[in-house]
């Protein structure tokens, strides 16, 4: 999957929504709407979508933040599931 949207590329936020709503196409699951304070748990995604979603979001990303730190908390809402994953972006950035 290609990173880039016209000439500017997919911020992360846009990268794991964009693998979410894939993921929940491909096992046929009923997304409820993505807002930053959805509770994970009832996004309509079951552990496997999960964990297919987290397969996908470290190749595309190139960061598991759920094996980098031992310190992060489970995500509840998908405000926290995006900081994860952008915190652990910028840590490998650094």
């Amino acid at each position: 999957m290609s990173n880039i949207i016209g000439e500017r590329p997919m911020s992360v936020k846009l990268r794991i929504m964009s693998e979410i709503e894939k993921v929940a196409k491909e096992h046929d699951q009923t997304l409820a709407p993505l807002t930053d304070d959805l509770v994970l748990i009832d996004s309509g995604l079951d552990s496997l979508a999960f964990a297919v979603l987290v397969v996908r979001l470290e190749s595309e990303l190139g960061v598991d933040p759920f094996t980098a730190s031992e310190e992060l908390e489970f995500p509840v809402t998908l405000r926290d599931f995006v900081a994860a994953y952008e915190n652990a972006a910028k840590s490998v950035a650094a």
